[in-house]
């Protein structure tokens, strides 16, 4: 089994709650993502963090745990979208180097929220009502130099089983 592990998640807090989201469904045979959740009155989680993986999750999503600490579905959606983004591994170091600097200043300059996995992989949080073309413009020309790929997270709908 691979666990997919949020290192800084975004909404860390003293008493974060970790919970697993199984990958299997989504293709991911053998992948299980560990989510940072903040308990709720209600019984239910806030995703604290930006999902990696787990397809139908974003940021402050509600979501309900099985005993096992198992996520099984989706309570409520908060409105907010996961935009990943993987760049390839490139011979020239110094061009992946730019790319992930040109990257980086445009998350920061468009004040979103982002997590990375290693230095090739950042999911962003994607609140409702944000313009995020100039971003996209800059993902495109990855996507069209360098190989680059993006996907939104809500792609699929989130599941336990597979479809």
């Amino acid at each position: 089994m691979r666990y997919i592990v949020h290192e800084d998640p975004v909404g860390r807090a003293e008493s974060n709650y970790i919970a697993q989201a199984d990958l299997a469904p989504f293709d991911l045979d053998g992948k299980i993502e560990q989510l940072c959740l903040l308990p709720e009155e209600d019984g239910t989680y806030a995703v604290a963090c930006i999902p990696f993986m787990t397809y139908g999750l974003a940021l402050g999503d509600r979501v309900r745990l099985s005993p096992a600490a198992r996520v099984v579905d989706v309570a409520q959606p908060s409105g907010h979208r996961v935009l990943r983004t993987l760049l390839r591994p490139s011979p020239d170091a110094e061009r992946l180097g730019r790319s992930i600097g040109l990257i980086k200043d445009s998350i920061k300059e468009s004040g979103l929220l982002s997590e990375w996995l290693g230095e090739q992989f950042v999911a962003l949080d994607i609140p409702p009502g944000t313009d995020v073309s100039p971003l996209f413009a800059l993902l495109q020309r990855e996507v069209d130099e360098a190989g680059a790929f993006w996907e939104w997270a809500d792609a699929m709908p989130f599941s336990t089983t597979r479809s």
